[in-house]
C-alpha cells in the first residue's frame, strides 16, 4: 500500500488550479493518479474505496474528493442537512497512511451576477439557473441510463452528478477513479460517461461494505432512530433471501420483486422502488437467465436508503 508523507497527513487543497498541478508532478514523478470522488462525512465504506485505490498497481498518489455538490438535490431534497463533518473526516483519511492530497474546493460552479451570494454553494444549481445571469449553465447529461431507478423519481439528480464527476475529472486529471457499487446506477453511469466522451481513466467499481448485522454503509444512516435503522435490516435480508431464491430456480422477477415490496413494507418501510435489471444496460428483465442485480430505495422515517445485490445466474 502507498504510504502518504510523513505523519500520514494528506495535503488539502482547495483551489483548482493547484489541483490540477499536483497531479500533474505526481504523474510526471512516474505516479498513477488515483481519485475517489466524495461528498465527506466519511465511514469505513469510504475507507473501503481507498484501500481500493492504494491497491492499484504501480506507485499511487491517492486523491479523496469532499465536496458536496449542490447541483444533484432538487430545491426540495435535502442539501442542507446533508451530514458533515470535514476535521473528521481529514482524521480518518490521515489513519490510513495512504491518502497523499484532499481536494476540498469551496465551489465547483460558477455561480454568475444573478448567482451569486453568501451561501458558498448551499443554493441549489437549479436555482441559480432559474435565476438567470451568466452562472454555470452546461450539463452532462447520459440520457437512457439517468431515467430509471433512481432517476425516476429524483430527475435531476444523475445530471448533477455527471456534470460534476466531469468537472472532477477535468481538475483532477486522473488515471483511475474509484466507485462504490451501493449506488449502482450512478457507477454505471459514470462507466458509460467516461466510454462516450472518452475519458482516459479506468473505473473501478468497489463491493459494498456492510455493518455487521447486514445494513449498507451509508452517510445517511446517521439519521436513523434506533428503531428505523432495525427496521430498515429488511433490506439487506431480504436481498440475500431473493438471490438464495433465484439461485435456487426461481427466476421469476415478477414474484421475487413483489416479495421484496412485501417484506419492506411488513417492516414498515416505503418503497421507492425494487427492480431487476441487467448489470450493464441496467434495462428490466422478466426472467433472472442472465447477470442482473436487484436495486432497492427504500425510506425509513425520513431517511432514503439504497442497496442491491448483484446475481450472476445463467439459465
Amino acid at each position: 500500500m502507498a504510504k502518504a508523507a510523513a505523519g500520514g497527513e494528506p495535503e488539502v487543497i482547495r483551489d483548482k488550479a493547484a489541483m490540477r498541478a499536483w497531479s500533474r508532478s505526481r504523474r510526471a514523478e512516474g505516479k498513477t493518479v488515483v481519485l475517489v470522488p466524495t461528498m465527506g462525512f466519511l465511514h469505513d465504506g469510504h475507507l473501503s474505496l481507498v484501500s481500493a485505490a492504494a491497491a492499484v498497481a504501480g506507485p499511487v498518489a491517492v486523491v479523496v474528493s469532499i465536496y458536496v455538490n449542490p447541483s444533484q438535490f432538487a430545491p426540495t431534497e435535502d442539501l442542507a442537512t446533508y451530514p458533515s463533518d470535514l476535521a473528521g473526516d481529514l482524521r480518518k483519511l490521515a489513519s490510513t497512511g495512504a491518502v497523499h492530497a484532499v481536494f476540498n474546493p469551496p465551489d465547483l460552479y460558477v455561480r454568475g451576477s444573478a448567482g451569486s451570494g453568501a451561501s458558498g454553494g448551499a443554493v441549489s444549481c437549479l436555482e441559480a439557473v432559474a435565476a438567470g445571469g451568466d452562472g454555470h449553465e452546461t450539463w452532462v447529461r447520459v440520457e437512457r441510463l439517468e431515467k430509471g431507478l433512481c432517476g425516476a423519481s429524483r430527475p435531476v439528480f444523475f445530471r448533477g452528478v455527471a456534470t460534476v464527476v466531469a468537472k472532477l475529472f477535468n481538475v483532477v486529471e486522473p488515471d483511475v477513479a474509484v466507485f462504490g457499487k451501493k449506488d449502482y446506477q450512478q457507477w454505471r453511469l459514470i462507466c458509460r460517461m467516461v466510454r462516450d466522451l472518452d475519458f482516459a481513466i479506468e473505473i473501478i467499481g468497489s463491493e459494498i461494505v456492510r455493518e455487521a448485522d447486514g445494513l449498507a454503509m451509508s452517510s445517511r444512516n446517521v439519521h436513523l432512530s434506533h428503531e428505523e435503522r432495525e427496521k430498515a435490516l429488511s433490506i439487506s435480508r431480504s436481498l440475500v433471501n431473493a438471490r438464495t431464491a433465484a439461485l435456487n430456480g426461481n427466476n421469476a422477477a415478477k414474484q421475487i420483486k413483489n416479495q421484496i415490496v412485501h417484506t419492506l413494507t411488513e417492516a414498515g418501510g416505503r418503497v421507492d422502488y425494487v427492480e431487476i435489471v441487467e448489470q450493464e444496460s441496467l434495462a428490466p428483465v422478466e426472467m433472472i437467465d442472465r447477470p442482473v442485480v436487484i436495486c432497492v430505495a427504500a425510506w425509513f422515517g425520513k431517511v432514503r436508503l439504497l442497496d442491491n445485490i448483484e446475481i450472476c445466474t445463467r439459465s
